[in-house]
């Protein structure tokens, strides 16, 4: 009897202490979460050239997401669902389908992280290496392997990456996409050493070796099965200046972006900031010659991009202003930016009793000079023939043709406690024929004018309006646009807008696209409803763009953090 009764002592201490740690676990445990919903359902509109569908066949698109990522001490995992069903109209149709394409696990202790699975990383400015995810583009390029960062000292952090990148839902193979390998190195003196942490001075350097291997498998050409793409950066910095600049070199590279040339790549910036009370002065200037670095020679589209080239041109986000994004040209552009943003002072002339915000920006980009290579043999010379060097340019000289330019100015004034506007012109030169490749189109030349208004009934509620024209001799012409938006904080809004383009040389076409919408946010969660018309276009991020059709429907977007 006294063993029976020891025994199930024992198992109930056992069971207290399972209890007790498992409870320890629950405690310690997070888990946290986000989701997104975007659908849409597309009505015929014989106005715009939508007499049935709009996606082969079907009349709606169904895009949504959603993450979970679980942590308990120096432990964290993480999944990516997905589902395309079918993407929403402008995206890629290769995205089409449910899966969970992003699975991962990090262990990280003092000095050391480790990650398996799917993850994003960046070394430096993006030139040699960049992962990341756009959900409004359909974009992800994350790295499917490992990653492994050191850091010994605080300032001085080693990165190392290994995988294959995610290609819609395609499965890795080794004709699919190349192996990804990579090096990075940092060094903060004002971290590492303990002299200059208060010091007026900051420097950073840094450094990064990326390699890419696919096989060669082309019938014509002998490819190089290793393509490394290396770069050295540094950021200077002193009082109220601050300078950042990296340079990129990668090997010859033949791919279907550059029509199979067997030349180098080169990739610099360089920017400077100045920046004290009520004014800011920001300039920068890059150029690219054949920098596309891709983990499959012969994809042409959205997709496998080993590194990431940034843009040097001001994100818009009115709907005029935005009509006509920059596209990156990877095989080569040169350009630089300027801003100014100084505050009149309160109480001034000019500023009035609430002072009033100027901002000036001017950006332009150039293709690069491309000079003949001569091709062996022969009396003749060619530009960018395939199997050839491709061309020799000239590093900080410019091109005649202008890709982009965009010279705009913002004034922000409150005229009291309620009332406040925004005035913006905008004059941009956009080279439609090879941004969106159409070919023997002039550029296009446009003034852009953009006055908005905010009235403040009370803490909680506010009408904003938006009153936009857009002028231009080119392409569609003439646009007049308005948007009215009432918001009862923090829950509810209301807006109601339409685009019109009274200008197109085709009288049929002069057309009005009208949308009204409303939403509902409660914490973090959101709702928002919309009826209306899409204009056909050009969505940009970073440079990156997709093309979006013409659409009209209903669209529902629903989206949630915990």
């Amino acid at each position: 009897m006294k063993r029976v009764i020891l025994l199930i002592v024992s198992f109930l201490l056992i069971g207290i202490s399972a209890y007790s740690q498992f409870s320890e676990v629950i405690q310690n445990s997070q888990v946290h979460g986000s989701f997104e919903f975007d659908g849409a359902y597309y009505m015929p509109d014989e106005a715009i050239g939508i007499y049935d569908s709009v996606i082969n066949g079907n009349n709606f698109g169904f895009n949504a997401f959603g993450n979970i990522t679980y942590s308990l001490g120096n432990f964290s995992a993480g999944v990516r669902y997905e589902a395309y069903l079918p993407p929403l109209a402008g995206f890629d149709s290769r995205l089409e389908g449910q899966g969970f394409p992003n699975i991962w696990a990090m262990y990280a202790t003092e000095k050391f992280t480790f990650t398996v699975g799917n993850f994003y990383e960046q070394f430096g400015n993006g030139l040699t290496f960049r992962t990341y995810e756009e959900w409004s583009l359909g974009y992800d390029n994350s790295l499917n392997g490992a990653r492994v960062t050191f850091e010994p000292v605080k300032g001085l952090l080693f990165k190392g990456i290994y995988g294959m990148q995610r290609f819609y839902w395609t499965p890795y193979t080794k004709n699919s996409r190349g192996i990804v390998k990579g090096f990075d190195a940092e060094l903060d003196f004002n971290q590492l050493f303990t002299s200059m942490n208060s010091s007026k001075l900051r420097m950073v350097l840094g450094g990064s070796f990326v390699s890419k291997y696919q096989a060669d498998q082309d019938p014509l050409y002998n490819l190089p099965r290793n393509v490394g793409n290396m770069a050295g950066r540094m950021t200077l910095g002193y009082g109220k200046f601050n300078i950042s600049t990296e340079y990129a070199y990668k090997i010859n590279d033949p791919s279907a972006i550059n029509n199979f040339v067997y030349k180098e790549g080169q990739g610099f910036m360089l920017s400077a900031t100045y920046s004290t009370k009520g004014f800011g002065l920001y300039a920068m200037f890059k150029r690219y010659d054949n920098m596309s670095y891709k983990s499959n020679r012969a994809v042409t589209a959205n997709g496998l991009d080993i590194n990431f080239l940034p843009p040097n041109t001001e994100t818009h986000t009115y709907m005029l202003t935005s009509m006509y994004p920059y596209n990156t040209q990877p095989n080569g552009e040169i350009g630089f930016q300027l801003q100014l943003n100084y505050k009149v002072p309160k109480k001034s002339k000019l500023g009035g009793k609430y002072g009033m915000g100027i901002a000036v920006n001017y950006s332009q980009v150039n293709d690069i000079v491309r000079d003949p290579v001569s091709v062996p043999g022969t009396d003749t010379t060619a530009v960018g023939a395939s199997g050839t060097l491709g061309w020799t340019s000239p590093f900080f000289k410019f091109g005649d043709r202008i890709f982009w330019q965009d010279f705009n100015i913002a004034i922000d004034k409150k005229f009291s406690k309620k009332f406040k506007g925004i005035f913006t012109y905008m004059y941009q030169t956009y080279d439609i024929a090879t941004l969106e490749g159409h070919t023997g189109e002039p550029s296009v030349h446009s003034h852009i004018g953009v006055v908005e208004l905010t009235y403040k009934f009370t803490s909680k509620q506010a009408l904003r309006g938006e009153f936009q024209g857009l002028w231009s001799q080119q392409d569609k012409g003439d646009w007049a646009a308005v948007l009215l938006e009432y918001t009862i904080s923090p829950n509810w809004f209301f807006s109601l807008s339409n685009q019109y383009n009274y200008g197109n040389p085709d009288e049929d076409k002069r057309l009005n696209y009208y949308t009204g919408s409303f939403g509902y946010t409660h914490k973090t969660s959101r709702i928002s409803v919309t009826y209306g018309r899409q204009r056909e276009g050009i969505v940009c991020v970073g440079g990156v763009c997709r093309a979006v059709p013409a659409s009209s429907g209903f669209y529902v977007t629903i989206s949630s953090n915990f």
